[in-house]
């Protein structure tokens, strides 16, 4: 007779063990899934609080933002006006699954089966993480990051250090390198050639600015535009790397923290393109596991139960006329696809045979979902594997809602194969970074004049920036750049839409 995992609901650190070893058996065996070392830590309530006001990363600098979050997540989930996630998972090696104490024996099988071993083999096997992250060398970093912080804030102040760090913050969005370069990321690296760093900055004069002409002749001898592009290195879409290698009055201390947060927010890029992706992997891979431990007696009846009335929440899909509906829910719309996948490579039909020639009855689903977790991301992935049928299921169609006419809004995607390409385009399209995040870089420098920095924002199909946050935004970019900012929208024809000017704050000067 085979032998439970655990009785009940209690469990103690042996039955977590015991569940780790046999879902780690099934994931290997069954799924041949190919995973970091895993580490498991159970935390109490406020420590999810806590891993949550610092983007659940397990060591973090100290900043007043962190905090703030902290009392708001406090507050509502003391008032009980929202529940705790399970888990929170790291993308490093070991690969860390944080657990609550709270849960019960069979949500901890549920939250190993999903973090430690779905979400950790998207982790190692997915491209994107493998061209932009440094599992091996994240948590070293994030130690050197806070210690040095926590430096900083002894020699310099912890006003000047949050007023350069808030500044960052804001532009966290915009410090980010979106195609990969020649060399692979080594946060372990960047943390010995700091050092080395600052030394060279503070022995070296900014050769750029020694290039600036000064005196009455300055239109005679200005850089030409190309010339100019050429020493700054423009167009830039990375404005935190622009500004810590170009910003004319930057401490040494500051660009290196502008270092950091561009590190860390570059580490965060690929989940961003891979939401739908790597939830439905993890849901995919949990719905495997736990139904093959069900299969195996490791789990009774109850346990199963349990687990699957956590299941069915997770994938809930409210419909488009319910108020709780807010978008696709990305557990919801990865898992169904992973599920139909399975449906197309074992038992296809012949819609599935002529838009997916190259899996339909392969026969073959573990190999053809491994080679998709590792190769796609949300985009490609929706605009290549969304099938008609899976369409027809949820009940999706497209609303074209244009201001410009007075049309009003109308449905001009439906149910045949002109509408289910339409749907798919325009899905695939709502997940695309390129589409949906603006365009924003900086195109010159008035070397010869005020200095003042000038940013194009490109507008695409009209989508122009809040205001209000746009002038938020842009005082930040002022106050590092410490001469005006001026951004200009343009549409595809570089047609002028809005033009802001900002000017950097007074530094406080201490009584």
């Amino acid at each position: 007779m085979t032998e439970r995992l655990f009785e009940g609901a209690d469990w103690d650190f042996h039955t977590l063990q015991r569940i780790t070893d046999a879902c780690e058996a099934v994931a290997k065996n069954d799924l041949g899934l190919d995973v970091y070392p895993n580490q498991i830590e159970v935390i109490t309530a406020e420590q999810m609080l806590d891993a949550y006001s610092s983007v659940g990363m397990p060591l973090f600098y100290k900043h007043w933002s962190f905090g703030k979050q902290f009392a708001y997540h406090e507050a509502s989930y003391r008032k009980g006006l929202m529940g705790l996630a399970y888990e929170i998972v790291i993308n490093s090696s070991p690969c860390i699954s944080y657990l609550m104490e709270e849960n019960t024996a069979t949500m901890q099988t549920l939250v190993i089966a999903h973090a430690a071993f779905g979400h950790n083999h998207f982790f190692k096997n997915n491209y994107l993480f493998k061209q932009w992250t440094d599992a091996e060398g994240i948590l070293d970093y994030l130690d050197f990051a806070k210690t040095y912080v926590m430096q900083c804030e002894e020699r310099y102040g912890r006003t000047e250090v949050e007023r350069t760090l808030d500044a960052a913050h804001a532009l966290m969005s915009h410090g980010i390198d979106r195609y990969p370069g020649k060399k692979k990321l080594d946060l372990r690296a960047e943390e010995k050639r700091a050092g080395r760093r600052r030394q060279h900055e503070e022995e070296v004069f900014n050769d750029l600015w020694r290039t600036v002409p000064k005196g009455a002749a300055k239109s005679k001898s200005a850089l030409s535009l190309e010339r100019r592009r050429k020493l700054l290195g423009l167009p830039q879409e990375n404005l935190l790397y622009f500004l810590e290698k170009s910003a004319p009055r930057l401490a040494p201390w500051q660009r290196e923290l502008l270092r950091i947060v561009r590190h860390i927010a570059q580490y965060f890029y690929p989940q961003s393109q891979t939401k739908v992706m790597n939830e439905g992997t993890a849901t995919y891979v949990h719905y495997r596991i736990m139904t093959k431990l069900h299969e195996q007696g490791r789990i009774t009846d109850g346990n199963f139960l349990e687990f699957l009335g956590s299941h069915t929440n997770v994938v809930f899909q409210p419909e488009f006329d319910d108020q709780r509906f807010s978008g696709f829910n990305p557990y919801a719309l990865g898992f169904a696809m992973m599920q139909d996948i399975e449906r197309i490579v074992t038992r296809p039909e012949d819609e599935d045979r002529e838009w997916f020639p190259d899996i339909a009855g392969k026969n073959d689903v573990m190999g053809v979902l491994r080679d998709v977790w590792a190769n796609y991301r949300d985009e490609s992935f929706i605009a290549q594997f969304l099938s008609p049928k899976l369409m027809r299921q949820l009940r999706m169609f497209h609303l074209h809602d244009d201001p410009e006419e007075r049309a009003g809004i109308r449905v001009d995607a439906i149910h045949d194969e002109r509408g289910f390409r339409r749907v798919r385009r325009e899905l695939a399209r709502q997940h695309d970074v390129g589409y949906i995040d603006a365009n924003i870089e900086v195109v010159d420098v008035d070397l010869s004049g005020d200095r003042r920095l000038i940013l194009h924002h490109h507008v695409i199909k009209g989508s122009q920036l809040n205001e209000t946050d746009a002038k938020r935004v842009l005082q930040h970019l002022a106050d590092l750049w410490t001469y005006d900012v001026a951004l200009i929208e343009v549409d595809a024809n570089d047609k002028v839409l809005r033009e802001y000017v900002v000017s950097p704050r007074p530094i406080p000067v201490a009584a």
